[in-house]
């Protein structure tokens, strides 16, 4: 049988505890591979603040899964998606070449704009001694 890349976008309710969240993803990990899925990368954007109240939630927690497998384990994977209270929403699509290449193209970006920026500190003028003492006087 014929394997594709596969992207999972899966929005976690924030308001459970970390160690729940950690649970959750390898719970989702386990999915894939026990179904003859073989995990690329795990993109864990953490907590993040909805544009709209999704499930009386304002806050989701982002995790996106990107995996190599079979079709036949994305019906089996969003059934556990659907059966689980504590995932907001999920999209499951497959990616074509042109996309994994646009994936690369921007990981690869992303990269060389944090090395080339340079952090300069902004460190106010300091004032000049004689302005302070005239603003002394003044007084």
């Amino acid at each position: 049988m014929n394997k594709h890349v596969y992207e999972s976008a899966v929005l976690i309710n924030a308001a459970l505890d970390d160690e729940t969240i950690k649970s959750l993803i390898e719970k989702i990990k386990e999915t894939i591979t026990n179904n003859g899925g073989d995990l690329l990368e795990i993109e864990d954007w953490g907590r993040k603040r909805l544009a709209y109240q999704v499930k009386k939630s304002k806050i989701g927690y982002y995790a996106i899964f990107r995996f190599n497998s079979p079709p036949d384990i994305v019906p089996k994977l969003e059934r556990n998606y659907q059966l689980d209270e504590n995932i907001l929403r999920y999209l499951t699509v497959a990616l074509s070449k042109d996309a994994l290449e646009q994936i690369e193209i921007d990981k690869s970006q992303q990269t060389h704009l944090a090395e080339e920026v340079e952090i300069i500190p902004v460190v106010p003028p300091e004032a000049d001694e004689d302005d302070e003492e005239n603003n002394v006087k003044d007084e």
